[in-house]
């Protein structure tokens, strides 16, 4: 089998679990190493208080063909982050990919409430966790990213800046943090152009996480289950499916004709034919777009 990250390096910052661990375990399947970072390990759990660690991550990253390292990292901590670039600066003298999918907001937001109703000490440091660390690793990163031309930036967020521009993401909190990421993205690709280098923003759909699964008491061998709990949940997708999108872009020599822009994993399907695990092309924000916020009864076909 074609490997076509085979020698590449690349860090998936925040790859504990959901989207970030399957875009790891992607790229590793195309051949790459990947550095692997997050703050639950099997020495301890952050602040999320879940079982998934990033031990766990790097070995299935190795199992999948590539080379998985865990590096426990919080992103907030620039010393850390120092570290983590001086290591593999030291060890891999090359840096080829970053994606960026710290995240850990989920249990500090609050839905469907104005700014005067928000937890104010739990609203900014969402935002902190969300901005601060992207910025934090951006800047001690992308030293050693740009000595070579060719270098990519992947930034993960929720919603296209399409969707987020013309949609209230529900909480003020929230919705800043995922326009800003959007923004972030087209912010590198400026100052990545004179070295060579792409940044992107990329969102997933409706993905289902490890929390997700929970949240709507299925698994990923019966989730279909979860559509008695809402219907639209049918668009759902596999985290695998924005790692294949994030390896894609990884893999293609003309990726820079995407810099500075805000891309779906459904998006970017279409157009480099990858699937998600059960072989369908899942067009989540299409869906959310032209079925759920258009108000019309959940139908996936012509979605995946």
């Amino acid at each position: 089998m074609t490997k076509p990250l085979t020698g590449k390096v690349a860090l998936v910052a925040g790859a504990t679990r959901g989207a970030g661990r399957q875009i790891a375990v992607q790229l590793g399947a195309a051949g790459a190493t990947v550095y692997a970072t997050g703050r639950s390990s099997r020495s301890g759990r952050s602040e999320m208080d879940r079982p998934e660690t990033i031990e766990e991550t790097a070995e299935l990253v190795t199992a999948a063909g590539g080379d998985g390292v865990a590096v426990v990292v919080d992103h907030l901590v620039p010393e850390q982050v120092r570290d983590l670039a001086a290591r593999i600066d030291a060890e891999q003298g090359r840096l080829d990919v970053l994606v960026n999918d710290i995240w850990g907001g989920d249990p500090l937001v609050t839905w469907h409430e104005p700014v005067w109703k928000q937890p104010l000490d739990a609203g900014l440091r969402m935002l902190r966790l969300a901005v601060d660390t992207h910025i934090i690793t951006s800047h001690f990163v992308l030293p050693l990213l740009i000595r070579r031309p060719g270098g990519l930036v992947v930034e993960i967020g929720d919603g296209t800046k399409t969707y987020n521009d013309e949609n209230y993401r529900l909480s003020v909190f929230y919705d800043l943090a995922k326009v800003s990421v959007n923004r972030l993205a087209f912010a590198w690709s400026h100052e990545l152009k004179p070295h060579g280098g792409t940044a992107v923003a990329l969102t997933p759909g409706w993905i289902r996480s490890e929390s997700m699964l929970e949240h709507f008491g299925v698994t990923e061998e019966n989730w279909r289950d979860g559509a008695a709990k809402d219907p639209h949940f049918l668009i759902s997708e596999t985290p695998a499916f924005v790692g294949r999108a994030v390896a894609a872009l990884a893999a293609d020599e003309d990726r820079v004709r995407w810099s500075g822009r805000s891309l779906s994993a459904g998006e970017l399907s279409q157009v480099y034919g990858f699937t998600d695990v059960d072989g369908s092309r899942p067009d989540a924000f299409r869906y959310i777009s032209e079925v759920v916020d258009a108000g019309r009864p959940a139908d996936v076909t012509g979605y995946r």
